[in-house]
């Protein structure tokens, strides 16, 4: 039965009309919202990899071994599996899977910042100041710890599918411009939508201790942003403290101050959040190590190109390293008859050698593209420390596992293991070597084939898993 009543003034005849419409309509968007429903429900179908060489990085490489991949995740890896009936089956045979692989701090999907200065070692400076005057807690320089890159994330930004192209299926990204620039967030490089593929929100908290160009402004210089940066602590200390005793008996007492930027902090703190610092040179490295100990939060150095210098001090403060990839190197628009420092030409031959102190030191480290316009360069830089002297499956590890755990994450990612999610690239050759190409890429289960050449890597179906078999496969 319908009501009639807002279509006065229209003949019986007409409203039967419009209301046998509204009614099709209404069922139509019925049929079409649980026709959808039940298409996200559909099973997709497993997938397992046979008689390849699988390196789990977790344990031993199994040389002629299967792993099952079903709804995003792995289920199965071994030499002996059971493969499941409906499930497409890629031969392995001459290739390797690896877990997939971590860019340990990037700006992948993040907006570009305003104008700044090169960072300390790794990561972007500040922005230019405005010339205003700061007036209170709200009006902190380059100051925005409450921005996350979680919420920022461009899934659509056209670099990833390059760099899931060269096996790099997560990133460690971060919001780029000041000195407290935002929080960054671990990500998957799998979906469409940012709702997608973030794997931890709260990752770490990047610092950048270059002052702001142009000068002028406190704070001016280094020195300036330290004594910044360590007011900004102290400063969330006290208002944490005023928080906690307003609380407990707020007859008679102020509000604290509502500031976004020290509640972020603590926030962060509370959940024990770690500070991303920089650090290029061992002068600088020490200082953070100092900073880290007056203030007792969890402490990643990132950058430590000058790590070689440092190692044994690093090692006895107990903190993890983001070692840029990006090795120093001349200019290339350098005069080629210009003589450079010495301590220059050291740092230049001397700096892929950190990745191999740290590890003698048990450091745990990893990598950071820190820049590299691409995943070859990225890991052609990688394949430098080796030459110089870390071992290959240090280096695997620095850019799996090592990675998911300074960022708190291995027990989801980093190895290939039953019940982890379902990243991992199937290579042609020694992923280290000279001569590797990925064929495929899976991320979050979703499977992407590298046509040979074709710079860029293409899904094979909808949403996660394949929509057919391609070459090679069977179901």
């Amino acid at each position: 039965m319908f009501h009639v009543w807002p279509f006065k003034g229209l003949s019986e005849e007409a409203v039967v009309v419009i209301a046998t419409r509204v009614r099709t309509a209404a069922m139509g968007v019925a049929c079409v919202v649980g026709l959808g429903a039940v298409a996200q429900t559909q099973p997709v179908a497993p997938i397992a990899i046979r008689n390849a060489r699988i390196v789990p990085v977790s344990g031993a490489p199994i040389d002629a071994g299967t792993i099952v991949l079903a709804n995003g995740l792995i289920k199965a890896v071994g030499a002996r599996v059971d493969v499941p009936a409906e499930a497409v089956v890629i031969d392995g045979s001459g290739l390797t899977v690896y877990p997939g692989l971590i860019d340990a701090l990037t700006d992948l999907g993040m907006s570009a910042a305003p104008p700044s200065t090169p960072g300390s070692g790794a990561g972007q400076g500040p922005p230019r100041p405005t010339g205003r005057t700061i007036r209170g807690p709200q009006d902190r320089p380059a100051t925005t710890p409450w921005v996350q890159a979680a919420d920022e994330f461009r899934a659509d930004d056209q670099k990833i599918e390059t760099w899931r192209n060269g096996g790099v299926t997560t990133v460690v990204t971060a919001p780029r411009g000041g000195i407290f620039p935002g929080q960054a967030a671990v990500v998957n490089l799998s979906g469409d939508r940012r709702e997608d593929v973030v794997v931890r929100r709260a990752a770490g908290v990047p610092l950048v201790l270059t002052p702001p160009a142009g000068g002028g402004t406190f704070p001016g210089s280094a020195m300036g942003v330290l004594a910044y940066v360590r007011q900004v602590f102290l400063d969330t200390r006290t208002a944490a403290e005023q928080v906690r005793r307003y609380e407990q008996e707020p007859r008679g007492k102020a509000r604290p101050d509502h500031d976004r930027a020290t509640q972020a902090l603590h926030a962060a703190i509370q959940a024990k959040v770690p500070f991303l610092l920089p650090a290029a040179s061992e002068v600088q490295i020490d200082r953070v190590l100092a900073l880290s100990r007056e203030f007792d939060v969890p402490t990643v150095l990132y950058g430590a190109h000058e790590g070689y210098a440092a190692a044994g001090r690093i090692a006895k403060a107990r903190v993890p390293v983001v070692v840029s990839a990006k090795w120093p190197e001349a200019p290339r628009d350098a005069d080629p008859d210009a003589d450079d420092l010495l301590e220059v030409l050291e740092l230049r031959d001397r700096a892929p050698r950190t990745p191999a102190a740290l590890a003698e030191q048990k450091v745990p480290f990893a990598f950071a593209s820190d820049g590299l316009p691409g995943p070859g360069e990225f890991l052609a830089n990688v394949r430098k420390a080796v030459k110089a002297g870390l071992a290959p499956d240090a280096a695997l590890r620095a850019l799996t596992l090592d990675a998911a755990q300074i960022y708190g994450v291995q027990d989801r990612l980093g190895s290939l293991e039953a019940g982890k999610i379902a990243n991992l690239i199937v290579v042609r050759g020694d992923l280290l070597g000279d001569t590797s190409t990925v064929a495929h890429v899976f991320v979050d289960g979703r499977r992407f084939d590298v046509p040979p050449d074709s710079g860029a890597a293409r899904p094979t179906g909808p949403g996660r898993g394949p929509g057919r078999p391609g070459e090679g496969d069977r179901r």
